[in-house]
């Protein structure tokens, strides 16, 4: 897969070939995402063309300071992993800043996507762009003047609920990641290195990794999970406290996440870890001493392998 940055204006030697392009931020690239790209590559392979990813780096909302928009479920890096495991050939990154944002409708079509020799186009139900969003779907169709054709993708609904990456940051939010997976597709996923804590889980019986995360995730509630850890290639179950650890009453309430894997006890530091959140324990409390902590954690363990045997994820 090739990625191209592009910024506005595009050069006048803008490298494109002829493609099936689908537009849209796709952050968490779920289930309806997929079935947008899913569909320009058929087209694509169809009809002879290159299979094309248009997405925009950072987010419009994040740009625009709407809604505190600054973690996501897929950062950049994830997100280019998934569009490739999809068989997209080219990506087109295009930096979105407040001089793209004021860009009017018809000058997107005529200079952008006509430039990147789009000869399908595919979008959602509900895209919208140029500036303040006067674009739509229907805009792209009413302005092709026969330079394109074009898909407009339906919602997908999953267990009687539309898929959007909104409803799945809710579940996030909340803690219901199994939820989450099933909109997802596949599981809900964090990336991070393995950085020196504080070593107190060593002294309780229960070491764990401190995860310093790799990019902007979202992160959800404050909890113990059960987790899928992948770690040099090998695969791995264990627990994930979120959280600012109240037992211990650190002054410094900053978030940490640490990572307890089973039947484990080498040395990672540094390594960088794949976790999965798979499922929701518990919500993180408060305990009088450390040895109820112990008596709970012990249990947490034990519900968390109870529940890997019986579910297949």
């Amino acid at each position: 897969m090739k990625t191209i940055r592009l910024s506005y204006p595009l050069p006048q030697q803008t490298e494109a070939v002829p493609c099936s392009l689908a537009i849209g931020y796709f952050d968490g690239v779920h289930l309806g995402h997929r079935r947008v790209i899913q569909k320009s590559i058929d087209v694509a392979k169809a009809r002879g063309l290159q299979s094309a990813v248009m997405t925009f780096d950072p987010h419009p909302r994040e740009v625009l300071g709407q809604s505190g928009y600054t973690r996501y479920l897929t950062p950049l890096p994830d997100k280019l992993e998934q569009l490739e495991k999809m068989g997209v050939d080219i990506v087109y990154l295009m930096t979105f800043d407040i001089s793209f944002s004021s860009v009017y409708p018809e000058e997107f079509i005529n200079e952008v996507l006509v430039s990147l020799r789009a000869e399908h186009i595919v979008v959602g139900f509900d895209f919208t762009f140029g500036y303040r969003g006067k674009g739509t779907a229907l805009t792209l169709a009413e302005h092709s003047n026969g330079r394109y054709t074009l898909d407009i993708v339906e919602p997908v609904n999953r267990l009687g609920e539309k898929v959007s990456s909104t409803v799945i940051r809710e579940y996030i939010h909340h803690g219901v990641v199994e939820q989450a997976r099933h909109l997802l597709g596949r599981p809900y996923k964090i990336v991070g290195t393995v950085v020196h804590g504080d070593k107190r889980g060593r002294t309780i019986g229960f070491p764990t990794a401190n995860l310093q995360l790799s990019g902007p995730y979202l992160i959800g509630k404050n909890g113990v999970y059960g987790v899928r850890v992948f770690l040099d290639q090998q695969v791995y179950y264990g627990v994930m406290n979120i959280g600012i650890k109240p037992t211990f009453a650190l002054e410094k309430k900053e978030k940490s996440l640490e990572v307890h894997l089973f039947d484990f006890a080498d040395e990672i530091y540094g390594k960088e870890l794949q976790v999965e959140l798979l499922f929701f324990l518990r919500d993180e409390q408060k305990f009088a001493g450390v040895e109820a902590l112990i008596a709970q954690i012990e249990q947490d363990v034990q519900e968390a392998k109870k529940r890997f045997a019986a579910q297949r994820f």
